[in-house]
């Protein structure tokens, strides 16, 4: 049983979705995200699990009903499913984590026609088992999850000069002159990292323009 739930396949499902179809750095989906929500770290982290559990959750109740879907109503039902995955965590924030939820402001609620999940559902989920739609899911929400991170932490450090509320940069490098990097709390910040993170990975994994 355990074979089969990691057979090869879906040892390649997990490695497609998390980096060889990275949905940020090898499709170009979910910038905005990318570049509104990681000035702190705290937001990218609520905002990677949010989306990855919308993801993963999703396309299992898609897959689990595909076959019932009739196809001219495909959209709105996946739409529906997305909604209620998203409002669910919505109010979560709301009730629990109020000020991330502030902070993360319509983003949240921009999952629902996130080009990462809508694209899961239609190219996969549709078409596939709930266990393999689950991995499938799962890695491309952990693929998204890595790149925000990333630019969270370098955002948060040399933005803020904190991690997580935490002051990392120690004083004496302020008494000494040091300032923080005003443009790492920009958007054109974001979107230089974010360039440099799909260069580093496609160099990496060998990716050439056809």
């Amino acid at each position: 049983m355990g074979e089969a739930l990691l057979s090869s396949k879906n040892q390649k499902i997990l490695k497609d979705g998390f980096w060889d179809t990275n949905p940020i750095t090898f499709q170009i989906l979910g910038i905005c995200s990318a570049l509104a929500v990681t000035t702190q770290l705290k937001a990218a982290i609520v905002m990677s699990l949010g989306l990855t559990f919308v993801t993963a959750g999703s396309n299992v109740v898609i897959s689990l009903i595909r076959n019932f879907i009739p196809p001219q109503i495909r959209i709105i039902v996946q739409l529906t499913v997305v909604s209620a995955l998203v409002i669910s965590i919505d109010q979560l924030l709301r009730a629990y984590m109020f000020d991330v939820s502030k902070q993360l402001s319509v983003f949240v609620g921009l999952i629902i026609t996130n080009c990462i999940v809508m694209g899961r559902l239609e190219a996969f989920a549709m078409g596939n088992p709930p266990w393999k739609s689950f991995l499938d899911g799962l890695a491309n929400g952990a693929g998204y999850s890595a790149v925000l991170i990333m630019i969270g932490i370098i955002r948060e450090i040399f933005g803020s000069g904190t991690l997580l509320g935490f002051h990392v940069i120690p004083a004496s490098f302020y008494a000494a002159g040091y300032v923080n990097n005003g443009m790492m709390v920009l958007a054109p910040g974001a979107f230089f990292l974010l360039g440099i993170i799909v260069w580093i990975q496609r160099s990496i994994s060998g990716y050439k323009e056809s």
